[in-house]
């Protein structure tokens, strides 16, 4: 039996696990409020990781095609940028899914022997964690620029408002 096909066959199941596992790196009150309300407007966080994350794995049985995959990747990543996930936690959820088709496919695993393509289709998942990373770390050095830009635009209005005062008190 060929793996990619029966990848296709169980996406859902695999998807739905994969949404989960990737949720649980959130503290579980959140969770539960993430996954009570599927809305796109009153839920985007929720929204944009079962979304994307069904779009990565379409592209993992296809294969992975970095142009496509990092735009897809950046959505998800960049979120747990901003929340301050550190670099493996921000991107672990890719290596679940690991995890999450030998769990869904363990009957088919232990019935027929390991596919042979699993190393393959593992390959594709270290890829995508390998461009995962490029993206956090970008969106952290933009994040780090902008925080410095902030700081330094804040230290130039304390300056002007001491030299202000200067001037006020020299004109008395």
């Amino acid at each position: 039996m060929d793996l990619v096909n029966k990848l296709a066959e169980k996406k859902q199941e695999i998807v739905r696990e994969w949404i989960r596992k990737t949720m649980e790196a959130y503290p579980a009150e959140s969770v539960a409020v993430l996954n009570r309300n599927k809305d796109r407007f009153a839920n985007p966080l929720s929204h944009i990781i079962s979304e994307n994350i069904d779009l990565l794995f379409d592209e993992l049985i296809k294969g992975i095609d970095p142009v496509k995959v990092a735009p897809i990747l950046d959505k998800i990543v960049r979120i747990r940028a901003v929340q301050d996930f550190i670099p493996s936690k921000g991107i672990f959820f890719i290596f679940e899914l690991k995890e999450v088709i030998r769990k869904v496919l363990k009957k088919e695993i232990e019935e027929k022997g390991a596919f042979s393509e699993i190393p393959t289709i593992e390959k594709r998942i270290d890829q995508m964690a390998l461009l995962a990373f490029d993206i956090y770390v970008s969106c952290k050095e933009k994040l780090y620029q902008i925080q410095a830009n902030e700081t330094r635009n804040q230290t130039h209005m304390l300056i002007r408002r001491v030299n202000e005062m200067d001037k006020q008190k020299e004109a008395r």
